[in-house]
């Protein structure tokens, strides 16, 4: 319940007070009576907090924020810290449950879009740990500032950024990664800003560590883009880790000399890229080699970085001015004879040389009206929108053209003080990051996720090649007649920002057949409200006149299906009258299944893409239907439903209409819901014992398709519906049977069966079959054996005629 639902609550039950108190108004309540009164509210006002609000975070909080919360609040009202308090085990259960529900992306979008009543009730944070687990094994790494921690929504991007990633994979149970983690520390602050500390937490991220295959603890890995990961499996010592780490830091160090120091300068120069050198003789400092790598790697397209010996090259070092140890930096068009043109750094260590380089490199390209509206027409770009001095872009920013000059992305900045009026018509009222994708001014995509380097150089590929256009009332889609996938979102909402990038897949696969739009309803609350928006993330199918809201699981694969799904519905919608017309009076053998859901109800909301998913996958054999019970809801009363979801299943047989079975499986996938509605159906194989195969199969005139199967295998039941769907659409063409292989071991032995499931192929070639003539199938997909079974049926077509007719 939300906190104004409560407020309701609480004054409905004081005002009832006050009626009955008016009775006798010659009585005023007792003290006792008041001060019950006063618990209830309380309990009221308790029960019907908002997550946001026991957790102490924003609605915008990140994961790590909210992660980070409740440890604290775990810290102090923790039961064991609180033996004599009775209520602290119910309290932590409320706090605890408000954890589980907004670390989670997909309940937490369900819980800001229907309350406490869209979740499951099976979902309820009733377990919990001992104070000693989240006092020193929950999120080991959240206060450390050069270890960035990844999980299920960022890794993919940080990976793919384009820098070198050093990850641990740790599990908060395990002791070895305890013992890892000061030395991981360590050797962080040592390689920050070289390349990237991550670490996943895989008992927060079990999906994600399974995927990457992580299977044992602590797992360190180095991931480059677009090449394999490469494990650490040395001593966890600082200095292994550095070493294994400095390999990939493939930028080269260039040793200066007389032969080829004024070449490679002047090239550099003509590229815009200055050089770092450090001139090493027998007095002063120059840097050591390992630090050099360091800067090389940091300074990568950038800056070119090199070493000079001035005890060989003397005369070489003086032409340079440089007569003792020394580090400088000459900015492209520099020389000693321009003053304060070539930078002197008076520091050996490479975060403070990186420090003082990067804000001595200029800033980004300045674009003004003009020259934005002209660059911009033909030419994909990065742009950075500022706010004068206050929000200058990081120097960080200036990396990017580095990282960006292979996927021929410029990178510019607006000054929106001076240009407001540009920013004003792009609806940009703040400092933000944009790709313009090179079809002109207004077809260009906002930067929503972090404001870190890799974040942005990830977004900026994605989004030149995806066809996602960010939303303005001027180019809103209300009445275009090419259908348009619009999310409506706002920037703080963490769902919102997890489904981008996903949008993103979705429209490149889609290209040509929607186009595909973002409107951010914290600036355009107005055309949000026209659409009776209430909820982030909200995704608004708009096909002509028509509207469809989408409510499956927020991927590029889930949102695909139900694309899919609209163009050629899988699932008929039906109204009171329609289950009346269609269902209750379905045709002699027409089965039709049926879910009875709400639309606020989780487990109905995580039902939808498998139920449409099962409906395809049966589709032409069974009817898959769905009633709105929020909608209908007196209808659904009437027919007995009293949860949701409800799934019956209505039989075949018109002697009894009325009559259903319910599913009351634990599984709401869609293979076992398929499983399921599969079963009432009649069988379409025969089983075969070893006569009937001899006689039928081996001496028939028949094509066979046989399922080789023992009932103890679990692959062999979970294949069985299948094989009935194989009978059902070869029927007419092959005939199918199956043969226990435990009930007939020697039949399946002389076939050749060595294991379960088996699939074979038996073709009549006019000829008496051998046991071992049929074809192996290498396919558990019904479509994908009707296939080939009817590409090898039109190969033997020409064959089977040639036969004379004696021997057919």
């Amino acid at each position: 319940m939300s906190a104004a639902g409560c407020c309701h609550r609480v004054a409905a039950m004081v005002t009832g007070f006050r009626i009955d108190l008016g009775v006798r108004r010659s009585r005023p309540p007792s003290l006792p009576l008041l001060f019950l009164l006063l618990i209830l509210m309380m309990s009221v006002w308790a029960e019907s907090r908002d997550y946001y609000e026991l957790l102490g975070v924003s609605r915008e909080a990140t994961t790590r924020e909210i992660r980070r919360a409740f440890k604290q609040l775990a810290l102090t009202m923790h039961p064991d810290k609180n033996p004599g308090d009775l209520s602290a085990h119910d309290k932590f259960l409320k706090v605890n449950r408000a954890y589980e529900v907004l670390k989670d992306e997909d309940l937490r979008k369900k819980y800001d879009k229907y309350g406490e009543k869209g979740l499951d009730e099976q979902q309820q944070g009733g377990r919990y740990e001992s104070w000693n687990y989240y006092r020193y094994d929950f999120g080991i790494y959240d206060d450390d500032l050069e270890i960035i921690t990844l999980d299920s929504g960022d890794f993919e991007a940080a990976v793919n950024s384009g820098e070198i990633w050093f990850i641990n994979f740790y599990f908060p149970r395990c002791s070895h990664c305890h013992q890892l983690a000061p030395t991981w520390r360590e050797f962080a602050k040592e390689m920050d800003g070289v390349i990237r500390i991550g670490a996943v937490n895989c008992g927060d991220n079990n999906h994600l560590c399974r995927r990457r295959g992580i299977n044992s603890y602590p797992s360190l890995f180095v991931y480059r883009a677009g090449q394999k990961p490469e494990k650490f499996n040395g001593e966890r010592t600082k200095d292994d880790l550095i070493r294994f780490s400095m390999q990939f830091i493939t930028t080269s160090v260039t040793h200066l000399w007389q032969g080829n120091v004024f070449k490679e300068v002047e090239s550099a120069f003509a590229s815009g890229i200055g050089w770092l050198i450090t001139f090493c003789a027998d007095s002063g400092d120059c840097l050591e080699p390992r630090t050099r790598q360091k800067l090389a790697g940091m300074l990568e397209g950038l800056v070119k970085v090199g070493w000079m010996d001035c005890t060989n090259q003397e005369q070489l070092c003086d032409s340079f001015q440089v007569t003792s140890g020394a580090t400088a930096l000459f900015p492209p068009g520099s020389a000693l004879d321009k003053e304060g043109s070539v930078l002197w750094l008076k520091t050996l260590d490479s975060k403070e040389i990186y420090s003082q380089v990067i804000s001595h490199l200029p800033d980004l390209e300045l674009l003004t009206t003009d020259s934005f509206k002209r660059k911009l027409a033909r030419h994909r770009w990065l742009v950075s929108f500022t706010y004068g001095d206050k929000s200058v872009p990081s120097h960080e920013y200036k990396k990017l053209q580095a990282f960006l000059r292979n996927d021929h992305i410029q990178v510019g900045r607006v000054d929106c003080v001076s240009d407001s009026e540009l920013c004003q018509s792009l609806y940009i009222h703040k400092p933000c990051v944009a790709v313009f994708k090179g079809l002109g001014i207004h077809d260009f995509e906002i930067h929503h996720g972090k404001d870190v380097l890799y974040n942005i150089v990830a977004f900026a590929r994605d989004s030149v090649r995806a066809h996602v256009t960010t939303l303005r009332p001027d180019n809103f889609p209300s009445d275009r007649k090419e259908p348009w996938l619009v999310d409506f979102f706002a920037p703080w909402c963490p769902p919102c920002r997890a489904l981008l990038p996903e949008l993103r897949k979705a429209s490149i696969q889609l290209a040509g057949q929607m186009k595909f739009g973002t409107l951010d309803c914290t600036i355009h609350h107005n055309l949000c409200s026209m659409y009776n928006i209430q909820a982030y993330p909200t995704t608004v199918i708009f096909n002509g006149s028509s509207m469809h809201e989408y409510e499956g699981h927020h991927s590029a694969d889930g949102i695909l299906e139900f694309i899919q799904d609209l163009v050629q519905p899988s699932v008929v919608v039906l109204d009171p009258s329609s289950f009346t017309d269609r269902v209750k009076g379905r045709s002699e053998g027409e089965v039709w299944a049926v879910d009875f859901y709400a639309p606020w109800c989780g487990p109905c909301q995580a039902l939808m893409p498998e139920w449409r998913r099962m409906a395809r996958l049966v589709s032409g054999q069974i009817m898959a239907g769905s009633v709105d019970c929020q909608r209908y809801q007196t209808f659904c009363q009437s027919q007995g439903v009293r949860a949701y979801p409800e799934i019956r299943l209505f039989s075949g047989s018109t002697r009894q209409p009325d009559r259903y079975m319910t599913y009351n499986g634990w599984n709401r996938d869609a293979h076992s819901l398929k499983t399921w509605v599969l079963s009432a159906l009649p069988r379409a194989s025969v089983d075969l014992t070893p006569d009937s195969f001899r006689s039928l199969v081996l001496f028939g005139k028949d094509h066979w398709v046989l399922d080789f199967y023992a009932p103890w295998c679990g692959p062999c039941q979970h294949f069985a519906p299948e094989f009935e769907v194989l009978a059902r659409t070869l029927k007419g063409e092959v005939r199918a049977g199956k043969v226990d292989c435990q009930a007939h071991y020697q039949t399946c032995q002389s076939a050749g069966i060595t294991a379960y499931p088996t699939i074979r192929f038996y073709p009549y070639l006019g000829t008496r079959r051998h046991e071992h003539s049929g074809e192996y199938v290498n396919s558990r997909d019904s479509n994908v054996i009707a296939d080939i079974i009817r590409q090898r049926l039109q190969q033997l077509s020409p064959r089977l005629h040639s036969k004379p007719k004696d021997e057919l």
